[in-house]
């Protein structure tokens, strides 16, 4: 099967399309929110990695959003940038289609819900309405742009026969690409085969667009549910960088993409991911977000490729595919991580970043290579890792905030005191705290010299390598008004690493104050 698509052209049945939502779905997930520059940050490593289309918001509901989906349009090349949008809402469809308007390649992806739980209790709205909404929602829309995609919310709850009518409409009235969302996360593997399947088999128009499946992981099954959704006719896969996403979160990305490249046996298709950046990407999202992924987590895990059994050393080292069914180097880890040392001089420092995949301003790299020359003066060797930590904690947007040095005094006989310099709007302001404990009495100074009423909900310390000369990697969670924001940290210090975590939440609580929420729970 081959047809013409408007962004694709001549589209094949062994091609598969990556739709990446970490913009839109994924920061809807409390806690996950971005200002603008890392969202920029993440929109041109997505294109980088290969992905075809990004959905980088919601432009309706918030100032913020419209302005972060329109500059994504202006200034990322190679990939569709998308844009949801209620079918029916007011002002909706407009509002992507102008956010849009200068993208090299643009998308509006309009959405209602389609089961009957969805159109009695949220809609609260007659099917036969619903019909009509989608066909003037899609026309609206393909009156905007020749590339438009109609999502049905909860559509793996929808009634088959509607279903086949809803998706009937939508592609006659101009919908390219046509997406069933398991928004809640309830469909087995069969299910969505089977849905795929049916609808490809039953409705008038179905081989010419494309199908997309996007699968939420609340029983574990996303990444299996989007694979059976291949099988079944599907060739859009809607995902997210680490799975992040609603609740439980969306069919990772990474697991998705190395489960075609692993089993091309099952999956023959073909995709424009390059697997190796795979983890950059993932990392640079832990980072911008202060969510780490679990240690053991597929492909990007910690321990992904680790074995510690004293039976599969022994296979690794005879032949690494008695265990390892990948090569680490095939999704981005290195097998030497052990790089620079304090000798070292600032042209192999940006050679190494280079390697590492890392692109930054003179002056970003000025501020990295200080940080780099003192944690190599503390430590013995430094590694990838250490380098990537302190790179990324140093290149993030530091927005209103940003730590400049503190000074602490702590002991068993005495109450721990804090002096921390901070720029405030730029502007450096100098506080001392007392604590019950250093990372205390720090955070103390934070609130003496930045007054806000967030209360600390989570403070961990991990670290970035191992050994007592390691960075310590940590995170703050911060809490206001039921608006939860996670930042990271990173430094051979371990309340250095706390300050600098507690300030990146800070500043991501101050974004998100200005946001504004949308008016229900969008498609996905």
């Amino acid at each position: 099967m081959t047809f013409d698509h408007p962004s694709f052209g001549r589209v094949t049945d062994d091609r598969v399309f990556i739709f990446d939502t970490t913009l839109r779905d994924g920061e809807q997930s409390p806690g996950f929110s971005m200002n603008l520059e890392e969202k920029l940050r993440m929109a041109a490593a997505l294109a980088d990695l290969g992905v075809d289309v990004i959905e980088a918001g919601f432009p309706v509901a918030s100032k913020g959003d419209f302005q972060s989906v329109a500059e994504i349009a202006r200034v990322v090349k190679g990939s569709v940038v998308c844009a949801l949008a209620r079918s029916g809402g007011k002002n909706d469809i407009q509002a992507a289609g102008d956010a849009i308007a200068h993208a090299e390649r643009g998308r509006i992806h309009n959405f209602i819900s389609t089961s009957p739980l969805h159109m009695k209790y949220k809609l609260r709205m007659e099917p036969e309405t619903v019909l009509e909404i989608i066909t003037t929602g899609n026309k609206a829309a393909r009156n905007l742009t020749n590339d438009v995609e109609w999502s049905a919310e909860d559509g793996s709850r929808t009634d088959p026969d509607f279903l086949c009518r809803c998706v009937e409409a939508a592609i006659k009235a101009g919908a390219t690409t046509i997406n069933i969302p398991d928004t809640v996360g309830y469909a087995t593997p069969e299910d969505m085969e089977r849905i795929f399947t049916m609808l490809k088999e039953r409705v008038p128009g179905a081989d010419q667009v494309i199908f997309s499946a996007h699968n939420h992981n609340d029983l574990g099954l996303g990444v299996a549910n989007t694979l059976a959704s291949l099988r079944g006719g599907a060739r859009q896969i809607e995902c997210t960088i680490n799975g992040i996403g609603e609740r439980a979160g969306n069919a990772a990305l990474e697991e998705i993409v190395m489960a075609i490249r692993t089993r091309h046996d099952q999956y023959p298709y073909t995709n424009r991911i390059e697997t190796t950046k795979l983890l950059k990407l993932s990392k640079m999202l832990s980072t911008t977000t202060g969510f780490d992924v679990q240690p053991n987590k597929a492909i990007v895990g910690r321990n992904a490729f680790a074995h510690e059994s004293g039976i599969h050393q022994d296979g690794v080292l005879k032949n690494a595919a008695t265990y390892e069914i990948m090569t680490p180097e095939s999704v981005g880890w290195s097998k030497t991580s052990l790089v620079l040392g304090k000798h070292s001089g600032r042209a192999a420092f940006r050679d190494k970043l280079a390697a590492l995949g890392y692109t930054i301003s003179d002056e970003k790299m000025n501020e990295a290579f200080q940080r780099f020359k003192d944690l190599a003066d503390s430590k013995k060797v430094v590694y990838d890792e250490d380098i990537i930590a302190l790179v990324d904690d140093e290149v993030r947007d530091h927005a209103r905030i940003r730590f400049l040095s503190l000074d602490v005094v702590a002991g068993s006989q005495r109450p721990a005191e804090a002096t921390l310099v901070l720029e405030i709007d730029g502007e450096a302001v100098e506080t001392t705290a007392n604590g019950n404990g250093p990372v205390d009495a720090a955070f103390n100074a934070i609130r003496s010299a930045f007054p806000h009423d967030a209360r600390l909900a989570l403070f961990s310390v991990g670290a970035v390598t191992e050994g007592t000369d390691a960075q310590a990697r940590t995170t703050v969670r911060l809490e206001e008004n039921g608006k939860m924001v996670d930042g990271q940290g990173a430094d051979a210090d371990t309340v250095v690493s706390a300050v600098r975590s507690y300030i990146h939440a800070l500043n991501k609580l101050l974004v998100k104050r200005t946001r504004g929420e949308p008016e229900e729970l969008v498609a996905g």
